[in-house]
């Protein structure tokens, strides 16, 4: 049997139990016999998850459920797999449940054609459907469900006390989960999303991608700023509002106004 690191009481992360990266964040939540994940990665690698916890010493059959923190190809192409060898149920959000019955590639991200990405994408059911407000129970512990739009529209958060598995909101560097409107980005949310998280007394977040932070409100801060320029840039195409660059432009060609000359 192998020895349990958590990095919270009741709280594991895959990669942080191995010592070494192996995909996105996988949270395991136990308590007395119960456990569940909180996102599962990569097909390739569900079967090693699924032996190291067998090893943890978690009874395969207590997993009470399969979280997908939302619908992306990194993160939920092993839940088919996973609800299969566990014989558990999977949880989502609504908005999730559509490209994972389909197995959509597109809104998944499992096919980029410009840069040569497509990667299978196993349909699976999602069983429960959660939205905000929602308490999950694993044996005597609660997670609270947080709606956070954004990165994509079926962007969940989950918070446990003081933590929140906050999913690809933000990382440690103030990155944030990819911006892209076909896979259902909303600036706009985004930046509410984080004023969410800012405005919480949640003390730790627990990130999808990347080392384990304490919350940084100046660091929120800076990113909800950046956010708000791109909402009036074109850097995010359709998903912002404006481009008042145009309009400055527009004001010129009516003044007669051209390049100054060198």
């Amino acid at each position: 049997m192998l020895t349990k690191k958590p990095v919270f009481p009741n709280v594991l992360e895959v990669n942080y139990q191995l010592g070494e990266i192996i995909g996105c964040n996988v949270y395991v939540v136990y308590d007395q016999d119960e456990w569940l994940m909180i996102d599962i990665g990569y097909v390739d690698t569900v079967e090693e998850i699924i032996e190291m916890i067998r090893q943890l010493d978690f009874p395969l059959a207590n997993c009470k459920n399969l979280i997908a923190t939302h619908a992306d190809v990194d993160h939920i192409q092993g839940l088919a797999q996973a609800k299969t060898m566990l014989r558990t149920r999977v949880a989502a959000h609504s908005k999730a449940a559509a490209p994972l019955k389909s197995g959509d590639k597109l809104v998944t991200f499992a096919e980029i054609s410009a840069q040569k990405i497509n990667m299978d994408m196993p349909s699976v059911e999602v069983d429960d459907l959660l939205k905000d407000g929602d308490k999950i129970k694993v044996g005597n512990l609660e997670l609270e469900v947080w709606e956070t739009p954004g990165h994509t529209d079926s962007q969940l958060a989950f918070r446990l006390g003081n933590l929140l598995f906050s999913g690809d909101n933000i990382f440690r560097d103030g990155g944030v989960g990819a911006i892209d409107a076909h896979h259902g980005s909303d600036l706009v949310s985004f930046i509410q999303s984080l004023q969410r998280i800012r405005e919480s007394s949640v003390e730790w977040l627990l990130p999808s991608h990347g080392p384990i932070f304490r919350k940084d409100d100046q660091l929120i801060d800076a990113t909800i700023e950046r956010l708000n320029r791109y909402l009036h840039m074109s850097d995010f195409g359709t998903c912002a509002q404006d481009w008042p660059l145009m309009d400055e432009w527009e004001k010129e060609l009516a003044e007669g106004k051209f390049p100054e000359s060198s």
